[in-house]
């Protein structure tokens, strides 16, 4: 029970640190902030105590996987079977992440049956010939869709109910809710609104990419987690779902909405001026085309993000290589330093944060917990689930920790995804560059902490019992 509480004060405790940090403190929305909290709460007690709901979620998460599927196809036939692996065919039971978790887990072990038997496999691949052709292929779905007058009477929708539940625009609402199976390639759905969006939309759009993840990677974390956490695929697709609202709540908490949005409670119509874009397939060619030019601005700023990491790292390789040395005072310096890493430092400062999520009272399951989170901040979220999953294994953490750090770490809010959002972003409206890298750093930190506002939800709702896990 005081378990349940500090993960239910954990929700004000981190709407509370959005706000000290908030540009305009006066205007926040309070009523985006209830029914923001109200939503999640809902949805994580059907989620929770009606299987059917998490049934219907898969459901439609299996749509999407189809689109997936099909872009898969494509990307296959241009680089072949082995650089584009089809994960449905994987028997084992890391299921989809199979070769990456070999990949990232040391020694390297050939298993038969493998097409390749050698220790090269890394992420690069799979992000290059697989994530990289879907934002391809998703772009021209949508421009094709926008075409044909099918995505604008969904923005309407979630406009009309938006604007009764959260009073948010109808274009930052469809964002939201594309995000709940897509990635940066949401964007594209609002493509014909970003000019025009305020910059408290533009935060809003941002967080959700944060604070989301995609089916692309879904079957990659749950491949992890299915041997130990067998229902992990609906939990994670519960997570993101739950993560939309907490996103609106932070974003708006951190950057209020100081001017009226173009799209609140209506939808202009979609000007599609460009005469060459009137016949379906001239939009298909086209919104691909845009897709090539999203993926080359993910790709540039992707390598620059990872780059500065890097480069961290390795400084604080050197000054911990400094305990060798002849001198005291170096020896002393190198100690220091092999003590305190990037991991150490990151687990420290969201120590607090994982404590409101109502992880556990035991210290040595916090610290661990806390650095798994942190560790998705540096790092992205593949290495710490994998951390997770291990921790788990070996009963180092509790059935209710591992739940609520599944939960906290469904999502983008990491470094490397700065990159991606922001120069994915920037290449659809290059003339809100400026604002889009102004609000990027907020946007971080506002999925972030919708993240850990999920952990807190599930702390709030679960209970010990193997139908949680579906063991």
């Amino acid at each position: 029970m005081a378990l349940r509480l500090i993960s239910l004060l954990g929700i004000f405790g981190l709407c509370f640190i959005a706000w000290l940090g908030s540009e305009d403190r006066r205007r926040v929305p309070w009523k985006v902030i209830g029914w923001g909290i109200a939503i999640q709460l809902l949805v994580g007690l059907l989620v929770f105590l009606l299987p059917f709901t998490r049934s219907v979620v898969v459901w439609l998460s299996s749509i999407l996987n189809a689109l997936i599927d099909a872009s898969d196809a494509g990307a296959r036939f241009l680089f072949g079977p082995i650089f584009v692996p089809d994960f449905n065919q994987t028997v084992g039971p890391a299921g989809a992440g199979r070769w990456i978790a070999r990949a990232l887990t040391p020694p390297f072990t050939a298993v038969p049956g493998d097409r390749l038997g050698t220790d090269n496999l890394n992420l690069g691949y799979i992000f290059a010939f697989r994530s990289l052709p879907q934002v391809v292929f998703f772009a021209s779905i949508f421009a094709l869709l926008y075409n044909l007058g099918v995505v604008q009477p969904i923005v309407r929708v979630f406009a009309r109910f938006f604007r009764w539940a959260m009073n948010i625009s109808g274009a930052e609402a469809l964002a939201g809710a594309a995000n709940i199976f897509v990635g940066i390639e949401s964007a594209i759905a609002i493509k014909p609104f970003l000019e025009r969006m305020t910059r408290s939309e533009l935060c809003a759009v941002l967080a959700g990419c944060f604070g989301s993840i995609a089916s692309t990677v879904l079957g990659l974390y749950a491949g992890y987690l299915r041997p130990i956490f067998p229902s992990i695929a609906g939990h994670l697709m519960s997570a993101s779902v739950l993560t939309i609202p907490a996103c609106f709540v932070m974003a708006k908490i951190l950057v209020p909405e100081r001017e009226v949005p173009d799209t609140l409670g209506k939808v202009p119509a979609v000007d599609l001026a460009d005469d060459e874009q009137q016949s379906p397939m001239d939009s298909l060619i086209l919104g691909a085309l845009d897709g090539v030019k999203m993926a080359v601005g993910i790709v540039a700023a992707l390598i620059a993000i990872l780059g500065l990491i890097a480069l961290l790292n390795l400084l604080f390789a050197q000054l911990a290589s400094l305990s060798t040395s002849e001198f005291a005072l170096w020896r002393v310096i190198g100690q220091v330093f092999s003590v305190i890493t990037l991991q150490n430092i990151m687990g420290v400062l969201f120590l607090p944060l994982t404590f409101l999520t109502g992880v556990s009272l035991d210290w040595q399951e916090l610290w661990l917990s806390s650095q798994l989170i942190g560790r998705r901040f540096l790092e992205t979220a593949i290495p710490p689930y994998i951390g997770l999953a291990n921790a788990a294994a070996e009963g180092t953490l509790s059935d209710r920790a591992l739940v609520i750090v599944s939960y906290a770490l469904c999502g983008f809010a990491h470094l490397p995804s700065v990159g991606i959002f922001v120069g994915g972003l920037s290449t659809l409206v290059p003339s809100r560059r400026k604002d889009i890298s102004e609000v990027a750093w907020k946007a971080l930190w506002a999925g972030t902490l919708a993240t850990l506002m999920t952990g807190c939800v599930a702390g709030i709702f679960f209970y010990e019992g193997a139908a949680v896990l579906g063991r």
